[in-house]
């Protein structure tokens, strides 16, 4: 599979080597510089040939009369044997006791550069050097290094065959279970007494469908701590861990919410004006901007009259609501409870994870299938270290690391996004990319 990009004053064939070996004896002769020589014909032709025998490192090679222009980012590309001998020189003074002379770091958080791609390490280098990563051991090591250093050592680098994956399977990484169906699967215990999707059909039981997770979570742990009384929801609480009860939460704040169908008495128009008082907290209709607090509108009548009641005896805790509940009387309370459950649910803003598949596919667009970026001014994923990725990801998610493209992509990412797409490109094969210069038509 190749490809064609324009460039400044030439264009960039590059040519993915993703197939395997369709001549097993063959000898792996990267190129590298020394081909101005080459008519564009046999250079595209030697790329095929590399490609066939599996290249396992990143291969330059210059058409006719290519030559970089000033302040070219491809400058990496250009290079030639000498210059990469020279560049090997230079990581060996200032890169390798961090990344290694071959370009595979020991150390926790250093990335690993053998096969990285030329312009994306040429144009970090060049940050470092200007400050753009802080003050740092990087920004140190480079602080001194003319730009004739800086292109040697990306050549360098990106020459060098690629680190191996980590160990363990890439594809389990990305295949880790999806919450809401985990939640569907833990919820099932619960559906006996709230529904199937959590909308109640047994009065005293109180609907979950649309809660917002974060009050279904502290709900449940009130049950678990003793906060709330109820010794079913108590021994059922205690079988759940803290994941299986995100998960559980996850699932019933997704499930479109309706009104209870279970009997209401009392008066609504009255329960309306007692309601004035409620609004602050749980909304003027019973739908809660907060996720603190519960919606109560469409909820069960018979639950909302039995929580208020707690709330007033004292079995339930907290103390806003005990107050609140201390001057309603019986009739006051089925009043409320009538109109609330007369009311239009509404789902709360939730939105469903994204699983690690899918962030997988997202992220393949720019930096290519499996991590293996056909790109020379994109970095490649695959293989990197664990821990890197983590850190970079990071990096972005909180805008320490600056990327408008990568800030738009690493915003909705959670923390366990970041560990799962870590472990899966650190458990790809890293594969090379054949990067072809000819002069511009």
């Amino acid at each position: 599979m190749s490809n064609a990009r324009a460039t400044r004053g030439h264009r960039l064939i590059y040519v993915n080597s993703y197939s395997d070996s369709l001549t097993p004896n063959a000898t792996r002769k990267p190129i590298i510089g020394g081909a101005n020589t080459m008519s564009p014909t046999l250079l595209v032709t030697t790329a095929c040939a590399l490609l066939a025998v599996g290249c396992g490192s990143v291969a330059f090679a210059q058409g006719r009369g290519a030559k970089p222009a000033p302040n070219d980012d491809l400058r990496p590309a250009y290079a030639n044997a000498a210059d990469i001998a020279e560049g090997k020189r230079v990581a060996q003074a200032a890169c390798a006791s961090c990344h290694g002379v071959n370009g595979i770091s020991s150390m926790r958080g250093v990335p690993h550069l053998a096969g990285q791609r030329p312009a994306y390490l040429y144009a970090e280098l060049k940050v470092y050097q200007s400050g753009g990563r802080g003050e740092n051991p990087m920004a140190n090591a480079v602080k001194f290094l003319n730009d004739d250093a800086l292109y040697k050592v990306a050549a360098y680098y990106s020459s060098l065959e690629p680190p191996p994956p980590a160990s363990g399977s890439g594809k389990a990484a990305a295949g880790k279970p999806d919450p809401v169906q985990a939640g569907r699967g833990a919820a099932a215990a619960c559906a006996a007494c709230h529904g199937d999707t959590g909308v109640s059909k047994t009065p005293g039981t109180p609907s979950l469908a649309g809660l917002d997770p974060k009050y279904i979570v502290a709900a449940t742990k009130a049950y678990k701590n003793d906060q709330r009384k109820n010794d079913l929801m108590k021994s059922l609480a205690a079988t759940l861990s803290d994941a299986d009860l995100n998960n559980v939460a996850l699932f019933y704040a997704l499930q479109k919410p309706a009104r209870a169908q279970t009997p209401a008495a009392g008066d609504r128009a009255a329960g309306k004006a007692a309601a004035a008082a409620c609004a602050g907290c749980h909304g003027e209709t019973g739908v809660s901007a907060n996720p603190v607090n519960p919606s109560l509108a469409g909820q069960d009548a018979q639950y909302l009259a039995a929580a208020l009641l707690g709330y007033k005896q004292g079995s339930r805790g907290e103390e806003t609501m005990k107050g609140l509940a201390a001057s309603l009387d019986e009739a006051a309370i089925k009043n409320l409870a009538a109109y609330y459950a007369a009311q239009q649910p509404q789902a709360p803003t939730v939105r469903k994870p994204v699983s690690t598949a899918e962030w997988v596919q997202r992220c393949d667009r720019c930096h290519g299938v499996a991590g293996n970026s056909n790109d020379p001014r994109l970095p490649a994923l695959a293989a990197q270290r664990e821990d890197y990725l983590q850190k970079v990801l990071n990096a972005y998610r909180t805008g320490e690391r600056k990327s408008s493209q990568m800030a738009a992509m690493s915003q909705a990412l959670t923390e366990s996004d970041v560990d799962s797409l870590a472990a899966y490109y650190a458990r790809q094969k890293a594969r090379a990319v054949v990067f072809i210069i000819l002069p511009a038509k």
